[in-house]
């Protein structure tokens, strides 16, 4: 699996264990949405502190990586559904098909991560993007490691005081 690769499906597992984080479902979905919120503009500041964004860098980069996070986010929401709906019941042509399924939504991912590196080029320079990256992962194991440290004994997650 790609260096690339990784740090997008962190950045998905980051996500879900975001959803489960304390106080996510407290006040349904507005606070869930607050929370969500909160965690993008983290990222944001984070990135552009990481990757040394100039101001106008930031205004041509941030539409363009928004559009890549809204597509990516798409292609690994299908990833999800492809892999809850392996069921008991499938025959193996079935089962066959939802891997073919797979690879193809993994391969469109490979194909939209070089397409983006491509277009990140012509806005940031070629150690920008590499930045980016390492940014992109070292801000999921920050948010896991902050998730992880408010689990209690046994991994689970104390009760919210929301």
């Amino acid at each position: 699996m790609s260096f690339i690769s990784t740090t997008f499906r962190l950045l998905g597992l980051a996500a879900l264990l975001l959803a489960l984080a304390p106080g996510a479902h407290a006040q349904g979905g507005a606070r869930k949405g607050q929370r969500l919120a909160q965690i993008e503009n983290a990222k944001i500041a984070f990135i552009t502190n990481r990757v040394a964004l100039t101001q106008d860098q930031a205004q041509r980069f941030w539409p363009l990586y928004n559009e890549f996070s809204a597509r990516r986010r798409d292609l690994n929401r299908n990833g999800r559904l492809l892999r809850r709906d392996v069921a008991e019941g499938m025959t193996d042509q079935q089962i066959r098909d939802n891997f073919t399924q797979s690879f193809t939504l993994r391969q469109q991912e490979l194909n939209l991560e070089k397409e983006y590196f491509d277009k990140f080029q012509k806005v940031i320079s070629l150690r920008q993007v590499s930045q980016l990256f390492l940014a992109e992962r070292d801000f999921t194991k920050e948010v896991i490691k902050r998730v992880a440290g408010r689990q209690g004994p046994g991994g689970q997650l104390p009760p919210s005081d929301d």
